[in-house]
């Protein structure tokens, strides 16, 4: 009798194993399914990387951090082919140029913060992290942008307690999941291909709008139609947020 029960105890085990895989199976490809899939659940920190596959929607984001020549160029490709983007601005960098973030803003661009001196967030001790965003965050509102939600770490650089510090501050983190390495100039072609071959629904793009970038603002001679012409629609990075089905993913 004894082991009679045994083995039934051990066959029930096994099923409860079976079932509580097909669960998580189940739940994967669900998520998966809409588009987005979330490691921890919505009370934890989390990046945005992406937003909902369901949807035809993707963000065109700049960083800017130091220089004033190269942007004019990019804005003025915006405008020509009537694009919306989102412009991730240093403190440092807004304080210099307070009329270039005006004619940004006055585009109808999206502005975000990009902290106020840009150096790695993971070099720093979380008290000055929280100096760097308290700081940019004055800033920015002496400039008349009180309030800015969107924060982008410097070099992308951030991991759990930094992205929940933003939060505790009244930010949402925002990263990409496209990435021509623009800034590198590797090529105005090399930036085309990698953009118009990579991008699909609920993609953010990330390019650079400092005057390290030489090729940018040709590059997007193309890549503005062509996307278009695939059938994506350019939104902003809360637009993003905002869709229905979008829900913040986790950068590994």
């Amino acid at each position: 009798m004894n082991h009679f029960y045994v083995w039934r105890f051990s066959r029930i085990k096994r099923w409860a194993l079976v079932a509580i895989l097909a669960f998580f199976t189940a739940g994967f490809l669900w998520f998966e399914s809409n588009g987005v899939f979330s490691v921890f659940s919505k009370n934890e920190a989390v990046a945005l990387t992406k937003g909902s596959s369901k949807e035809p929607n993707i963000a065109l984001t700049f960083n800017i951090s130091w220089g004033e020549e190269k942007v004019h160029d990019i804005l003025k490709q915006l405008e020509e082919h009537q694009v919306q983007a989102t412009f991730f601005v240093s403190g440092e960098w807004a304080e210099k140029h307070p009329d270039i973030l005006k004619k940004i803003s006055e585009s109808k661009h999206e502005v975000g913060m990009l902290g106020y001196r840009y150096k790695s967030y993971l070099d720093q001790e979380i008290g000055q992290v929280r100096k760097d965003l308290q700081y940019a965050k004055e800033v920015f509102g002496k400039l008349g942008y009180k309030d800015l939600e969107l924060v982008r770490a410097p070099h992308g650089h951030f991991n759990d307690e930094i992205i929940k510090l933003a939060e505790d501050m009244g930010h949402k983190v925002i990263h990409w999941n496209i990435n021509p390495h623009d800034w590198q100039n590797p090529g105005t072609q090399k930036i085309v291909d990698h953009v118009m071959s990579e991008t699909s629904n609920g993609d953010i793009i990330l390019l650079h709008a400092s005057d390290s970038v030489k090729q940018t603002a040709e590059s997007l001679k193309t890549i503005l139609p062509g996307l278009k012409n695939k059938g994506f629609t350019f939104v902003t990075v809360s637009e993003i947020i905002n869709q229905a089905h979008a829900e913040s993913k986790i950068v590994e």
